[in-house]
């Protein structure tokens, strides 16, 4: 585990290094804002574009693989869910706290770090893991925060998920890069270069604008945030160990990078639509500082175990 953590050590350290920026008024608010737009609207595409562009369809989709984290998933979201109600929380609240329970940064985390840690072949079971994330509980906590509160499901709630999901840089560039990739059109050598240079920005620019996003995040309710941290950093991952390897017999290299997606801290997305949708924001914000302060040793100790699978 030690040489593990000292594999992870210089991810948390640029993640360090824009915390201390942030924190010492160096990096103001409006430049993490502005760092963060530019890693997700284009750094990050361009990466996600590669990366895809060179995968089969085969690759990305494993039914078995998707069923596996989909139920792993959904046993914390109900569970967290459930311990929302116990302490009669609103809907809505209860939504944003599974919310975190369950949403890992893959994007600005997971793709830069476990690629490299875990090899290239880990881009196919990462970019599975995203997409469940996006389509799936992206969609449901807006479904079930807008139902909520309008008392109704109406049409308006499913455009505006649909809308959201085909506005997300994310989803557009998988698409583009695995329709590239079906329809085997060759990629020009100066637009192969310019996504390698663009996207080469996204690991540093991530993980410096996770940290720099970090200081301007509070510690109230540090008893919830701890209970979310458990649940994101230990139980998530455990529940999706328990069906990829027990029910769905998923591939051990595949399951070894879902368990590893599944362990990483609290997205800052969910931050995003917890101040968007005036639910929690405080709450979350704590479980993304909690979760990301202690998955420094969590995430090298799951990486250090499924070093093991078969």
């Amino acid at each position: 585990m030690i040489a593990i953590f000292l594999q992870t050590l210089p991810f948390f350290a640029i993640i360090g290094l824009g915390y201390g920026a942030g924190r010492t008024g160096f990096f103001s608010e409006e430049a993490t804002a502005y760092l963060t737009k530019f890693i997700f609207y284009f750094a990050l595409s361009a990466l996600l574009f590669k990366f895809s562009a060179n995968l089969t369809l085969s690759e990305v989709f494993d039914l078995s693989f998707v069923l596996a984290y989909l139920c792993g998933t959904s046993v914390i979201y109900v569970l967290s869910t459930l311990v929302a109600m116990i302490r009669k929380l609103s809907v809505a609240e209860a939504a944003v706290e599974a919310q975190v329970a369950v949403i890992g940064n893959v994007g600005f985390l997971g793709i830069p770090m476990l690629t490299l840690l875990l090899g290239a072949d880990a881009i196919g079971p990462i970019m599975m893991v995203l997409s469940v994330d996006l389509i799936v509980f992206g969609s449901l906590i807006v479904i079930l925060i807008t139902g909520s509160r309008d008392g109704r499901l109406h049409v308006g709630v499913f455009r505006t998920v649909a809308l959201g999901l085909v506005k997300n840089p994310m989803i557009v560039s998988i698409v583009l890069g695995l329709s590239v990739s079906a329809l085997a059109l060759p990629i020009p050598r100066p637009l192969n270069e310019f996504v390698s240079i663009l996207g080469g920005a996204a690991t540093p620019g991530a993980l410096f604008a996770i940290g720099a996003s970090l200081a301007s995040k509070t510690t109230e309710r540090m008893s919830v945030a701890l209970w979310l941290s458990a649940c994101k950093l230990t139980l998530h991952p455990a529940a999706v160990a328990f069906f990829a390897l027990m029910v769905f017999a998923v591939d051990g290299y595949a399951a070894g990078v879902m368990i590893a997606a599944a362990s990483l801290p609290v997205a800052g997305n969910v931050y995003m639509l917890a101040q968007h949708y005036r639910v929690a924001p405080t709450r979350v914000s704590a479980a993304i500082l909690v979760s990301t302060a202690f998955s420094i040793l969590t995430v090298s100790g799951v990486i250090a175990l499924i070093a093991h699978l078969p």
